[in-house]
């Protein structure tokens, strides 16, 4: 952790023994804080099965299977009954009828059945040949509705290709770093999905599951992508602290703004589902959401205060701070941009409704839904402004602390020597010797 190890980087300055030690000192007190943590809240998946079973006494299993064939007829007239279930209203150039599916999993694999098209607004079409899913609820004969239903195609193929292309063109680029970092990503879905989201349904407070889950992504992710170097320790310990900052800020607008995390159908019947606190799941997840773009933020900060004292070993801890600062600054600018366009474009079909629906601006932007996601993005993007100070101070104190290092005379890539400076035309002051080419403020 003391010093960069790469060849690339041997003329970098080691770390002061005094750096190591005090990065250390908080570094591994909060691997084992996160890694005890972590071992108590697993969930062991009970909890949340329980939960389930006990608000949905139907059991549906997810089958899947090829249609073989279409039969097109007239669309029933709204609120009329097929068989004994009521069809939904048709749209105007839907095409009803029924598909027969040869059903490739499940109990009855090998088998067909008869499905009917749905026909609701937005519905799916289907032709001969596509691969598709169907519910099978088995008592569903008895009350009247069908046992299997048809609800999606099956994009099991689709998705193979489109992760094999992602992967191929991150290694490509990437190479072996490019591996880690594919790594590093399963690392982050598996928490997500097998700590994150379990320990909230099994009743853990969603924040405090939120803060470990971060932290163990974080101390996973960062180290096997970039080394256990002390760039990256301080990238780490800049995205913690930001992080808490953000959490903090937005526990108090959440507080202020009264925000009850209810903003949505899916919480909603979330909420009536299971005994989750709704607020804090709207903090866990403004933590989660703040997690990718400050790893982001804080790593960039890092590596620019390193190449900095590492092109110009005279800096000092001002001069590092101040040139740093001025990439964080026009990084935050573009990343604030990016997260508005970035809910614009998530959130799109809500914003259309809103300007037909011709509410008064006011009422709009303090209405539930938009509070939210603007407590979100404000505590979000307060986080990130914190986090280029934080990150950037670190980083410039411990490399303003490091001795100037030798070139290595067996380096394959010597170091090229400065330019001589010309003689200044006539009539012109001539330059201090530091002034040529670049000036200290835009070093």
């Amino acid at each position: 952790m003391g010093a960069d190890h790469s060849h690339s980087h041997h003329r970098t300055a080691p770390a002061p023994p005094g750096a190591v030690r005090a990065m250390l000192a908080v570094i591994v007190p909060l691997a084992v804080v996160t890694l005890a943590a972590l071992i108590w809240m697993w969930p062991d998946g009970n909890a949340a099965k329980a939960a389930g079973q006990s608000q949905d006494p139907v059991q549906m299993t997810r089958v899947t299977g090829t249609v073989t064939a279409i039969a097109h007829k007239d669309c029933a007239q709204a609120g009329e009954f097929e068989g004994d279930w009521l069809a939904p209203t048709p749209q105007p150039g839907q095409k009803c009828g029924d598909a027969t599916v040869r059903l490739t999993s499940g109990p009855q694999a090998g088998g067909t059945v008869r499905v009917s098209l749905p026909t609701g607004p937005g519905s799916l079409e289907y032709d001969t040949g596509d691969k598709v899913v169907l519910l099978h609820m088995p008592s569903g004969a008895d009350g009247g509705v069908p046992p299997y239903q048809l609800t999606d195609h099956d994009r099991s193929n689709g998705m193979w290709l489109v992760g094999a292309a992602f992967a191929l063109a991150v290694i490509a680029f990437g190479r072996w770093r490019g591996v880690t970092a594919l790594v590093g990503l399963a690392i982050t879905f598996l928490l997500l999905v097998k700590f994150l989201i379990p320990a909230i349904l099994a009743g853990q407070p969603p924040l405090l599951a939120a803060i470990v889950c971060s932290a163990a992504i974080m101390l996973a992710v960062l180290y096997l992508t970039h080394g256990p170097t002390m760039a990256t320790s301080i990238a780490l310990v800049g995205t913690l602290a930001s992080l808490a900052l953000t959490g903090v800020l937005a526990s108090v607008a959440i507080g202020l703004t009264r925000l009850s995390g209810m903003a949505d159908e899916s919480a909603l019947n979330l909420g009536l589902s299971y005994d989750v606190n709704l607020q804090g799941l709207l903090l866990a997840g403004i933590i989660i959401g703040s997690l990718g773009v400050l790893d982001d933020v804080t790593v960039t900060q890092a590596a620019t205060v390193g190449e900095l004292a590492h092109a110009n070993p005279a800096y000092r801890f001002g001069q590092l701070y101040r040139a740093a600062a001025r990439v964080g600054r026009a990084h935050i600018a573009s990343v604030i941009n990016t997260i508005i366009l970035a809910y614009a474009g998530s959130s799109l079909p809500l914003l259309i409704l809103i300007s037909v629906g011709e509410q008064p601006l006011g009422q709009v932007l303090t209405g539930q839904i938009l509070a939210q996601e603007i407590v979100r993005s404000v505590a979000g993007t307060l986080g990130l402004i914190a986090a280029v100070p934080i990150t950037t101070a670190l980083a410039a104190l411990v490399r303003s602390r490091s001795a100037p290092v030798e070139d290595d005379p067996h380096d394959a890539t010597p170091a090229t020597p400065a330019p001589s400076r010309p003689p200044a035309p006539a009539g012109e002051p001539d330059l201090p010797p530091h002034g040529w080419p670049y000036s200290d403020r835009y070093a």
